[in-house]
């Protein structure tokens, strides 16, 4: 059975995109959060060693949601980026795992001298 979102309500106001799939999940990804963690080459690079630290980024916001065929969306964020395609299986990963990712994002900030 594969993974289906039954809701993607994205909150201008509060910068979060609200996602929940078929299996009763739901999850309240703020903006800034998916758009560090964005799976574009440009962030990820092409191996964990070429991963990059975004900062700056507390205030991003999406400015539209596209989707990609059955099974992804293009977030547009209003600071330019557009280029990471967010699977419903990358949604998914990312709610479950948002704690974790969330203090290690931070910690490399920290340790790169950088803010958010």
């Amino acid at each position: 059975m594969s993974l289906r979102p039954t809701d993607l309500i994205l909150h201008r106001a509060s910068h979060v995109l609200e996602v929940a799939f078929d299996d009763g999940s739901r999850y309240r990804l703020p903006c800034e959060y998916l758009r560090v963690e964005s799976p574009s080459a440009e962030v990820q690079g092409h191996s964990p060693e070429q991963r990059v630290w975004v900062a700056g980024k507390r205030d991003v916001n999406i400015s539209a949601i596209e989707p990609v065929g059955n099974y992804a969306v293009v977030l547009r964020f209003n600071d330019g980026h557009e280029t990471g395609i967010y699977t419903w299986s990358f949604l998914k990963e990312l709610g479950e795992q948002q704690e974790a990712r969330w203090a290690r994002y931070l910690e490399m900030l920290a340790a790169q001298g950088l803010s958010r």
